[in-house]
């Protein structure tokens, strides 16, 4: 009696935590042929250039904050820029089927190339405009 007792339980168990599962696989894949699915796979040469730029920046705050060229407060400034640009990239992508128009892609490449740009000034691995005897500003003299 005890082991069919535990036995009801435990078949009562698995069918009310199997059955909203199987609700939600099912609704998941009987969409209407005219609703639009969510364009999550971020694809094309312009969204993995982004993505390995950003990660390269990533890198290089990770490198610079363990060698103590910047402190945390500008590794994470500058984290957070990254972060947002990465964001933006994302918004535009999935609003145009994981693709990026390439006005948009030249701003968000320009805007990361300031992100590293202010990297390298940060830990003085920067270049300097003209001969540097104005101290880099531009333009000389």
């Amino acid at each position: 009696m005890r082991t069919s007792a535990s036995l009801k339980t435990a078949t009562l168990a698995a069918v009310l935590i199997v059955a909203p599962l199987a609700g939600a696989y099912a609704a998941g894949h009987h969409k209407g042929a005219l609703e639009a699915t969510d364009p999550t796979d971020m694809t094309g040469p312009r969204v993995e250039a982004l993505i390995e730029q950003v990660q390269g920046i990533r890198h290089g705050i990770v490198d610079a904050r363990q060698a103590n060229n910047i402190t945390p407060a500008v590794a994470e400034r500058l984290e957070m820029r990254t972060a947002r640009i990465s964001q933006a990239a994302e918004k535009i992508a999935a609003s145009d089927h994981g693709r990026i128009p390439a006005a948009q892609y030249h701003d968000l490449l320009r805007r990361l190339d300031n992100v590293d740009q202010r990297l390298r000034v940060d830990t003085g691995s920067g270049f300097l405009m003209g001969d540097g005897a104005d101290g880099g500003t531009y333009p000389n003299g």
